[in-house]
């Protein structure tokens, strides 16, 4: 954070070219707002009952408060000051990883542009203090009525894993036929953001990235397009054009319920599947082979098992996203058959040393 903003683009763009090497057409980097770009937050609670801290612990061991963190839109602010007198109001004692004690673990946050409205997630111990938030969450929501939904998520493990498996709704004021979710529109096309969903943290960038990787596939028109690792399914939808079937894949029930939503409400329901399913455990057997295959795998990158799947299926195109460039440079390297012909950075993440890059790759 202690470097100007062109400089820290102009060595996330020496890093790629390094990585990817100079054959490939690069496209200018998609710049971020410096400041209040993220959409949501994921809050450690630290300090004590009464003097509770929404931050991180630093390497030292201290607790940072990040609530006035400029990284955040300034409608956060007020939200993160009132959670913390919610706090201390319900009496939730923040959990203590060493000792293991206490009950309240993080708060996430997360914020619609479209709704202009927030999900609130309290991640507890356990489900004890569940009624004490219950009691006192009338106050919380008649200062803030912009916040939508809130929820409990159950995460008992004593290790610093931000969610469990359990979630338990508290309040959603959410339509009927998409209850407790969160409507976001990037390009026009409605995605739903359910509590244990994914979604890009970067919505102006995320915007960009979509519509880029819309315009490249455009240009091969394809007739079925596949998805993996297709969350909310940004880049699938985006990519379907007029006559385009659709299968997308993704380890979250929750993703590919939104996936689908999105899908019936775009009226293209009747050419799109989406499944969830493990895709490191377990490969999908396709009846049709896909023109464009989009994959946006997590950081860890396809890895071994996908990458020879990925070079079995022979597509034409292969649309790679990733937000770690030296992996996704070593799935690509084992896709011998294929070669990248034009790259471009989206920087999803300023002030860091991480960045998305969008890959174009075309079989030889």
């Amino acid at each position: 954070m202690d470097k100007p903003y062109p400089q820290q683009l102009s060595e996330k763009e020496q890093r790629l070219q390094i990585l990817l090497g100079e054959t490939v057409a690069y496209f200018p980097t998609v710049r971020s707002k410096e400041h209040g770009f993220r959409n949501k937050a994921k809050m450690m609670v630290l300090g004590t009952v009464d003097h509770p801290i929404l931050g991180i612990v630093n390497h030292h061991q201290q607790a940072i408060d990040l609530s006035n963190c400029p990284l955040y839109p300034a409608s956060f602010f007020a939200l993160f000051e009132a959670i913390k007198r919610f706090i201390k109001m319900a009496r939730l004692t923040p959990y203590q990883i060493q000792k293991r004690k206490g009950e309240l673990k993080y708060v996430l946050l997360h914020y619609s542009e479209h709704e202009n409205a927030f999900a609130l997630r309290f991640v507890l111990r356990s489900s004890h203090h569940i009624e004490r938030i219950q009691q006192h969450l009338d106050s919380l929501l008649t200062e803030f009525s912009s916040i939508k939904i809130v929820s409990v998520n159950i995460q008992p493990v004593p290790m610093a894993i931000f969610e469990g498996d359990e979630e338990v709704v508290l309040v959603s004021n959410a339509n009927q036929h998409h209850a407790s979710v969160l409507e976001e529109r990037l390009n026009g096309i409605p995605f739903y953001i359910r509590p244990q969903g994914f979604f890009q943290t970067n919505t102006d960038i995320a915007k960009e990235l979509y519509i880029t990787a819309q315009r490249w596939v455009s240009e091969l028109a394809p007739d079925h397009v596949v998805d993996l690792f297709c969350g909310a399914g940004g880049f699938g939808l985006h990519c379907l054009n007029d006559k385009a079937s659709l299968i997308g894949y993704d380890i979250s029930a929750e993703s590919v319920a939104s996936a689908q939503a999105s899908a019936e409400q775009l009226g293209v329901a009747d050419r799109c599947q989406f499944f969830a399913q493990n895709l490191l455990a377990q490969l999908p057997k396709l009846i049709q082979l896909p023109d464009v295959l989009l994959v946006n795998p997590p950081r860890r990158g396809l890895g071994e098992n996908v990458t020879r799947w990925v070079a079995s299926q022979s597509p034409r195109c292969v649309v790679y996203s990733s937000c770690n460039a030296e992996t996704m440079a070593k799935d690509i390297q084992e896709l011998r058959d294929y070669r990248v012909t034009r790259a471009q950075i989206f920087d999803m993440f300023p002030h860091t040393e991480h960045f998305e890059t969008l890959a174009l790759l075309l079989r030889n």
